[in-house]
């Protein structure tokens, strides 16, 4: 099995939506683990917008990078800049590493209805990323 970080700076929204979709699409093709270089919690709207398209991530926890070391990546992936920029040295000889700066719809503010399209936003781009990640490095 093929070991696959998701990284972002707290664990707490893209991450997780990312290791919501990645878990749901590749069908027992990899090891699944997101973290972040701080640890946040979880959001509560990305919580949310992915339980309206039918994945639970409610019993993710937010975890701090150091907490997997000693694992072999196969891939690592940072779904944000800042992440890329501060992200520690994580040894792993054969990890592909791959970036994706998703748009961060914890930063919005406004009404509910702009939070929420804002998140739908971000979902629907990181549920595409996630897609064709596992159709492209994991089926084959």
């Amino acid at each position: 099995m093929k070991n696959v970080l998701v990284l972002c700076t707290g664990n707490s929204c893209r991450s997780q939506m990312a290791h919501g979709y990645l878990n749901y699409f590749q069908n027992s093709l990899a090891n699944i683990y997101s973290a972040g270089i701080e640890t946040h919690g979880l959001n509560p709207g990305a919580v949310s917008i992915m339980q309206e398209d039918g994945i639970d991530i409610s019993n993710h926890t937010s975890n701090h990078v150091d907490e997997y070391k000693g694992i072999d990546w196969d891939f690592i992936i940072t779904v944000c800049d800042h992440a890329k920029e501060n992200c520690p040295f994580i040894p792993s000889e054969n990890a592909e590493r791959i970036h994706h700066n998703f748009f961060d719809p914890s930063k919005v503010t406004g009404t509910p209805d702009v939070k929420h399209a804002a998140f739908l936003k971000a979902r629907d781009e990181i549920k595409e990323f996630c897609h064709v990640f596992v159709k492209e490095e994991l089926v084959n």
